[in-house]
């Protein structure tokens, strides 16, 4: 039975992964997104790291690709004119994957299998600590410089999210703050002597 969850979840990780690629309508992207979570989160329990799973299913599934989908579905975004200009960027694009081929090529190919392996499979937490401990030690800990340079990453992918959909419109009128504080109360008023029985 866990073969089987196996492969029906990470068939389902894949499919999900591809199809948030290739959808056309980036509301079912966010929900093709939102399946790769789920069965990713599937595939940590399989490997007996619950907290983690959970961690993926309220921190991405619940807030992140809700999020996602709120800002698709509320914001006015010109998909088609964000995808003709992403389309000059193709070839370059491109080569990104076939270098990446390449390394993964190079990685399998000198991928020799280690005889404790399975049992670090079956043990992930150790024994005389609890999931959750182990795991804010080994990020805490070990890979702090990794996780603050993951943090890193994320900020600047979300300052280029907004840089991408940030658009000024040169029909709307907005406040200046400065030039409020800065004027001239001699210029900007004017006394009227108004007579009785005139109107202005």
């Amino acid at each position: 039975m866990s073969v089987f969850a196996f492969y029906l979840f990470a068939l389902c990780t894949i499919a999900g992964g591809l199809f948030t690629v290739i959808s056309r309508n980036p509301v079912h992207s966010v929900l093709w997104l939102i399946l790769a979570f789920l069965s990713s989160a599937g595939l940590f329990v399989l490997l007996g790291a619950e907290f983690v799973a959970m961690l993926l299913v309220i921190v991405y599934v619940g807030a992140v690709a809700v999020l996602f989908l709120f800002v698709v579905m509320m914001l006015d975004v010109d998909f088609a004119e964000l995808k003709a200009e992403m389309a000059r960027y193709v070839p370059l694009a491109l080569l990104f994957g076939v270098i990446i081929l390449m390394q993964f090529a190079l990685a399998f190919g000198a991928w020799e299998s280690n005889a404790a392996a399975e049992g670090l499979r079956a043990q992930v937490a150790p024994v005389d600590r609890h999931n959750t401990e182990a795991l804010g030690l080994i990020l805490y800990d070990q890979y702090f410089l990794l996780f603050q340079l993951a943090g890193l990453i994320l900020l600047v992918a979300m300052i280029g999210a907004i840089v991408l959909t940030l658009r000024h419109r040169s029909d709307v009128k907005r406040q200046n703050v400065l030039a409020q504080m800065y004027r001239d109360p001699a210029k900007s008023m004017e006394l009227k002597d108004v007579k009785p029985g005139q109107g202005l």
